[in-house]
């Protein structure tokens, strides 16, 4: 894999080793192109946001051990889909982002201009 960089064209820092997140379960917001939901924006995921996610279909409050995977609380970091962001900030729900820890392909979808806005 080529070294991953963020959206301000610098290495791709850690979004979160606990919870252990990113496509690859890595800690990163690295993608490939098997990564059909570009998870690659780190968020700071709050209340309204778990909510809205839950609303579309994705519950990311509800534990599921079978796949290590602990549920997610207010001030949690996480690496989601780029639209999935990009469509709460149309609901009004979207959550902190953090630049040094998004990867560059979610530029594809969202504006910097829009993640600059919302970082942390």
């Amino acid at each position: 894999m080529d070294e991953s960089l963020n959206v301000l064209g610098e290495p791709l820092d850690t979004c979160s080793c606990a919870p252990m997140t990113g496509w690859y379960r890595d800690g990163k917001c690295n993608t490939d192109s098997n990564d059909r939901g570009s998870h690659t924006v780190c968020c700071v995921v709050t209340e309204e946001f778990l909510s809205y996610a839950l609303s579309k279909g994705n519950d990311l409050i509800t534990p599921m051990p079978q796949h290590g995977f602990p549920g997610l609380k207010p001030g949690d970091s996480w690496c989601v889909c780029a639209q999935t962001w990009l469509d709460a900030v149309n609901a009004g729900t979207a959550c902190p982002i953090d630049m040094e820890s998004t990867h560059q392909k979610a530029l594809e979808i969202i504006p910097f201009d829009l993640i600059e806005t919302h970082a942390v």
